[in-house]
């Protein structure tokens, strides 16, 4: 009951801001003025609530913090400071709670003869866990992740509470439409609170990327339904990169972070399909850590050719190849209508990076493109109305623009038309036109 008033107090929270808006107006205070003020309470409001409950809520914030580069500046600014802090960090529990769930977990004598060192002040805490650094019994650093009693039934309360408040949400952040980061929530978290499932996705990439000169993936020491203990991954945290990186450091972290996600589906025929910045860290040796396999998406046969044959098909400018591989994939349904030229108009924005031979995702880039995609009075609008996502791709789709969302919060230069030629299957290199 009171997880459900506190997300029932976000859009109560928001009305009572705008009604004391109205009044500070009457009261002569300029329009920016108040505006600014109260779009810097709801999303202090909105941290600190989505924050402290965790569980769907924290995630839910954390997915929107990811999408924040394709947002107007102006609508953004405000809120991005509060949804980046989720990516990376949430209130923490208490010492003596985490010491009882350790003792359940690994038994009484864990502080002994497993765990030489532990920290109790969490290094970080999100949305299902926190994270404790400790010594392992051979002297290794490790992390330790502490499931918070109970997230399965707070995850799946404030999933349902959110879903609810929803149609207030457009007043939190506009412009973002709730119901396919709802449904994919829904679809994933059950997988997330499975530590053991966890733990075998985790040895299965850590297998995939042993010795990898551009990739560390920690191994995993021992699991447990609660706790899961890993090797320690020491580096600077993505989101410290897109805070105050310099353009050395947006370069190398931006290149880092496009190649693993090319990269993994084909090399652990496994998808990572949480993109979030939380989960990545540059070592101190100029590898990628990952972290979190929670949310893994099998994919046995890699990415499906069928990717590249279509982007092959729009850079060449082939609309008639590119509208009937998209019928056969399913994204154009039997009896749907659609204007080759016109879909190839409508997806140029989101190809057009790959004709260059370096690219800089960048967030005026992300919003013109969204812009262009969204905008109404084009006639392509309507094409997009036409438009299906098979159920096969609807998690890659969403890596995809989830990972274009932070790779534009970087801020980074990286050789796109390079690595898009060397790992995705499928691609033509000889139809692509020259590089610009």
């Amino acid at each position: 009951m009171a997880r459900a008033a506190r997300l029932a107090g976000l859009p109560l929270g928001h009305a009572g801001r705008v009604a004391l808006g109205v009044g500070k107006r009457v009261g002569g205070r300029p329009a920016e003025a108040v505006a600014a003020e109260m779009q810097a309470r709801t999303a202090e409001q909105l941290f600190s609530v989505l924050g402290q409950l965790k569980g769907g809520a924290m995630k839910f914030g954390q997915a929107l913090s990811v999408m924040e580069a394709a947002m107007p500046e102006e609508v953004v600014a405000p809120y991005r400071a509060t949804l980046t802090r989720l990516q990376e960090s949430g209130p923490p529990m208490g010492a003596a709670r985490v010491h009882a769930i350790l003792a359940e977990e690994l038994g009484p004598r864990w502080a002994s003869t497993k765990l030489v060192e532990f920290d109790d002040v969490p290094a970080a805490s999100a949305s299902i866990g926190q994270v404790h650094r400790a010594v392992w019994r051979d002297g290794r650093e490790v992390a330790v992740k502490i499931q918070y009693p109970g997230a399965g039934k707070a995850l799946l309360s404030d999933l349902n509470q959110i879903s609810r408040v929803a149609r207030v949400a457009g007043s939190w952040v506009p412009g973002v439409d709730i119901k396919p980061i709802m449904d994919e929530l829904r679809a994933r978290m059950r997988e997330e609170l499975d530590y053991s499932l966890e733990a075998r996705h985790q040895r299965h990439f850590a297998r995939a990327f042993r010795d990898d000169e551009d990739v560390l993936v920690p191994d995993v020491l021992v699991e447990s339904p609660q706790v899961l203990v890993t090797e320690w991954v020491e580096g600077t945290p993505l989101a410290r990169v897109i805070a105050d990186g310099s353009p050395q450091e947006r370069d190398e972290a931006a290149s880092l972070y496009l190649e693993f996600h090319l990269r993994a589906p084909n090399r652990a025929r496994l998808l990572h399909a949480d993109p979030h910045p939380g989960n990545f860290r540059v070592t101190p040796d100029g590898r990628l850590g990952v972290l979190d396999f929670g949310a893994v998406n099998r994919l046995p046969d890699g990415l499906p050719p069928a990717m590249g044959r279509l982007l092959t098909a729009a850079l060449a400018g082939d609309a008639d190849t590119l509208e009937q591989g998209l019928r056969t994939e399913g994204f154009i349904r039997s009896g749907i209508d659609i204007d080759p030229e016109g879909l190839l108009e409508y997806l140029a924005p989101l190809v057009e990076p790959v004709l260059h031979e370096e690219f800089t995702f960048s967030r005026g880039w992300l919003r013109a493109a969204a812009a262009q995609i969204q905008d109404p009075r084009r006639p392509q609008f309507l094409v997009g109305l036409k438009l299906n996502l098979p159920p096969e791709y609807l998690l890659i789709h969403r890596v995809w623009l989830g990972g274009i969302g932070v790779l534009s919060q970087v801020g980074g230069t990286v050789p796109l038309r390079e690595m898009v030629c060397a790992y995705l299957p499928g691609i033509d290199e000889p139809r692509l036109p020259p590089a610009r």
